[in-house]
């Protein structure tokens, strides 16, 4: 359930908020700023943060420079959005809670008002569904990296994971045949199994490996 008690706009240009006074006609409290030296963001923990692309200083994916300052502390969303002059994909996975476009009507503009204080996120439907694809294709390979990991863990002997944290420590093939009073030999052949098992080319590759599973090792 929103808390949300207050929509602040951050309105940049000399032409009146017409989206301020729509929000206000169906109750909703709001306060227009023009300048953004007068925001204060910890003034209301409840309030909810519009801002004008229009107006504003961009990054070069057409993000206003002062939501991607705000979007890690309040509720951000954008209003005024030139189609044409923002990633919408960007302001998505940067955390902006919706968009709303100079093009749409002024009904669904309210819509996404009334959904976004309602928290909710306000985004086109082909851009939710692409991002929640890539977001599972992601989960997806994890998992696969996953289970390929503890695979190569469970296939290595205790020899094997001794020989993983001495070469981690930097000894050389010599000193770890002394330390395991074996051969240099069967060191290169442990070596060898080890680089196989964990998809390793060299002993950097392996350094990489390890740190990445260092929980299992005592590195």
């Amino acid at each position: 359930m929103s808390n949300i008690n207050e929509l602040i706009f951050v309105h940049q240009v000399a032409a009146p908020c017409h989206l301020a006074m729509l929000a206000e006609s169906i109750g909703l409290k709001t306060r227009v700023v023009r300048h953004a030296a007068e925001l204060e963001p910890s003034g209301n923990p409840n309030a909810f943060y519009l801002i004008a692309q229009k107006g504003s200083a961009l990054d070069n994916q057409g993000i206003p420079l002062l939501a991607s300052r705000l979007v890690q502390h309040v509720p951000v969303a954008l209003y005024h959005v030139d189609r044409s002059a923002l990633e919408p994909e960007a302001a998505l996975l940067m955390g902006i809670r919706g968009l709303l476009y100079a093009d749409q009507r002024l009904d669904l503009m309210l819509t996404g008002l009334r959904k976004m204080v309602a928290d909710e996120l306000w985004f086109e439907r082909p851009l939710i569904s692409k991002v929640f694809r890539q977001l599972v294709k992601k989960l997806d390979s994890r998992e696969s990296q996953t289970h390929d990991s503890l695979a190569a863990l469970q296939s290595l002997t205790n020899r094997e994971r001794t020989i993983i944290q001495l070469v981690s420590s930097g000894a050389r093939n010599r000193e770890i045949a002394d330390n395991l009073c074996i051969s240099e030999h069967t060191v290169k052949a442990h070596i060898s199994s080890i680089f196989k098992k964990t998809e390793s080319r060299n002993r950097v590759e392996l350094l990489r490996w390890a740190q990445n599973h260092q929980q299992y090792f005592s590195l």
